[in-house]
């Protein structure tokens, strides 16, 4: 079996308030993210991991440790505070900024940032994280339109790594209850939204 997942955030304290997170504690928090990843992952299972496992974790390792399954990583932009910590090659059978692969059955191109374009775009796929559960920046409505750009973060995937058949289903629900109209958008400036706050403390 093959999974997807992204953007964990494990340690990340103020990931909870920046990405309204159903968790009362950093604890909690990883916890579940933990055993809800290996109540799913086997040992032989696949896992790609498409970046910011981690973030301010004081001890990554030892959640490494616990988590199932053979690995492979695409680094994200908050993966440098930890990957210089361990020994990736004992958890990893990968490590790359960006993976054209296959699941068996798709074309992937796996990348931590959501790409507009992809190779063979009109019959592959293209798996991102990075924006949570983001809609209400400029380039939305482009990645809302597009069924092969497919969202792996946890927000939109119920916490847990998911098989391409659940990541496209998870997705398709969550570009549709997102779809909304704005009307005036060119005659007012664009408000502060909870992206800009999550972009101006997500080193806090």
């Amino acid at each position: 079996m093959t999974f997807f997942t992204s953007d964990q955030h494990l340690g990340h304290r103020n990931i909870i308030r920046l990405c309204s997170r159903p968790f009362a504690s950093i604890e909690e928090m990883d916890e579940t993210l933990i055993s809800r990843w290996n109540a799913k992952v086997k040992d032989s299972d696949r896992v790609f991991v498409i970046g910011d496992l981690f973030f301010r974790a004081e001890d990554p390792e030892r959640m490494l440790k616990r988590l199932k399954g053979r690995k492979t990583l695409i680094l994200g932009n908050h993966d440098s505070s930890w990957t210089n910590k361990v020994d990736l090659s004992r958890y990893f059978e990968g490590v790359h900024t960006m993976l054209e692969t296959s699941d068996g059955e798709h074309s992937i191109t796996l990348c931590h940032y959501p790409m507009m374009t992809f190779n063979h775009c009109m019959r592959s796929f293209m798996i991102h994280g990075h924006i949570h559960s983001n809609t209400n920046a400029d380039y939305w409505s482009y990645l809302q339109s597009h069924e092969r750009i497919l969202n792996a973060s946890v927000e939109v995937n119920n916490y847990e790594p998911v098989t391409f058949a659940e990541l496209v289903e998870n997705n398709r629900i969550f570009k549709a209850s997102s779809r909304i109209v704005v009307t005036h958008e060119a005659a007012s400036p664009r408000p502060t939204t909870r992206w800009d706050e999550l972009k101006r403390l997500s080193d806090a």
